[in-house]
């Protein structure tokens, strides 16, 4: 087997096309499986072997049979991770891994429930998992770190900061998943963290995988993106399948505004892993770059499939159905839509909802989202134009429905402003006041000619 790997290998260093992929196999599997599959029928193969035979099966695309006989192998040695992380790799569905026939209850077990619920999307689960694991091993760093990493694809970033911060004042030489971790430094924008997290894993051991990745991230923040990708081209050097390498490497080139590369990239990472959603994302990114909607659309829709709870996703989508080429605003809507409820913490989905009714005549809608939109910026206590427009729309709208009132106090909250938006607040103030006075508009178009 691995001979015929190393031989494998070598084709495909000198066979590499341009995206990297070749069409080198390892010629011994056809043998291996016969004299595995005879082993296995006369019953004189231990769960090693069992493993082994999963391997060449799957390489051979027999996945429904390589998921039996991986199952058999756990069942019988169930500490062989291995064998579980080759299993999970085939649980591609909900449906594969609960037709899976494992015997044991064992502690390997729940942590391959644990592992395939995360890879399945499905966080909540997965978290629960680890959390009663984390009861039986309370002292395992590998358990924080999957349950920051649960956290960190529900977006709960403020704990995931905490749990690491935890895991290295536990394990101050740890470099495994603090690449994560920098991808939440990056995300908050916390320079200094990210600079004292660079520094430390350099001094650790600067020739891994994450801890280019982490220096790469660091560049990146500070708008070297020139330097940013050189570290994401050295992480890719010491491991060709590195999942977020490519990824970060793809959105560096965006900002480059090098879609060509950006979207050789990303196509990279999906070939490693198809479930990778910001790789999906960042093609979709490329591709509406090049003022192609059409083929943004169909990247966006997969990276939303696979990440349905992320606002961002939802946004893109509809900014995407927004363009003139599609112009489809009831499609953009029904995306905002989503987004307003996964959580869009920078309240992008609500202005534009407002946004798009009013421009489609429905005001009864664009009211209700102008006066969410205000809400929540009353709250957060943020002001600007955005603020204006949703007064300006709100106060309007009531004096057409006769709310004289709740118009006035749009109006007054407008005179404080400088712009012409506070001539425009007057003059509704003014036009009220003859309403509710009964005496005739001083309208010039209201005297006969």
């Amino acid at each position: 087997m691995k001979a015929g790997e190393k031989r494998k290998e070598e084709e495909t260093i000198e066979l590499e096309g341009p995206l990297g992929k070749s069409d080198a196999v390892n010629r011994e599997l056809v043998s291996l499986e016969r004299e595995l599959s005879t082993l296995r029928k006369n019953g004189s193969i231990d769960h090693f072997g069992l493993y082994l035979y999963g391997l060449v099966l799957k390489e051979k695309g027999s996945e429904n049979l390589a998921r039996t006989v991986l199952v058999e192998s756990v069942n019988i040695y169930p500490w062989n991770w291995n064998a579980w992380s080759e299993l999970q790799s085939l649980c591609t569905t909900l449906d594969k891994l609960n037709s899976l026939n494992l015997s044991n209850n064992h502690w390997m077990r729940d942590f391959f429930l644990a592992s395939a619920y995360q890879e399945l999307r499905m966080h909540n689960e997965s978290l629960m998992k680890y959390e009663f694991l984390q009861g039986i091993f309370s002292f395992s760093t590998y358990i924080q770190a999957q349950i920051a990493k649960a956290q960190y694809s529900l977006r709960e970033f403020e704990q995931v900061e905490v749990i690491f911060e935890e895991l290295l004042r536990n394990d101050p030489y740890r470099i495994e998943d603090m690449d994560m971790y920098s991808n939440v430094l990056y995300a908050k924008e916390c320079f200094s963290a990210l600079s004292y997290l660079a520094h430390r894993v350099i001094l650790t051991d600067k020739y891994r995988p994450e801890s280019c990745c982490i220096i790469g991230n660091y560049y990146s923040l500070k708008g070297q993106h020139e330097k940013s990708v050189l570290y994401f081209r050295r992480a890719l050097k010491l491991n060709k399948k590195y999942l977020s390498a490519w990824t970060l490497m793809g959105h560096e080139y965006v900002e480059m505004k090098n879609t060509p590369a950006a979207v050789d990239a990303y196509r990279r990472a999906v070939d490693i892993n198809p479930c990778d959603y910001r790789a999906w994302y960042g093609l979709g990114q490329a591709y509406e770059m090049m003022g192609m909607p059409f083929y943004a659309l169909h990247y966006f829709r997969k990276s939303v499939f696979l990440q349905p709870n992320d606002s961002r996703l939802w946004i893109a989508m509809a900014q995407c159905y927004e363009t003139e080429q599609l112009h489809m605003l009831d499609e953009a809507i029904k995306c905002y839509r989503r987004a307003a409820n996964c959580n869009d913490r920078e309240a992008i989905a609500v202005h534009q909802l407002a946004k798009l009714h009013s421009e489609l005549g429905r005001l009864e809608e664009a009211a209700f989202y102008y006066k969410k939109d205000l809400e929540r910026m009353e709250v957060e206590e943020r002001e600007g134009p955005n603020m204006v427009e949703a007064l300006l729309f709100l106060a309007t709208y009531c004096k057409s429905q006769k709310k004289f009132e709740e118009a006035e106090v749009y109006c007054t909250r407008l005179l404080d402003y400088t712009g012409p938006e506070k001539e425009t607040a007057k003059s509704l103030l003014r036009g009220m006041r003859i309403a509710e006075s009964g005496f005739p508009s001083m309208d010039a178009e209201h005297f006969p000619q």
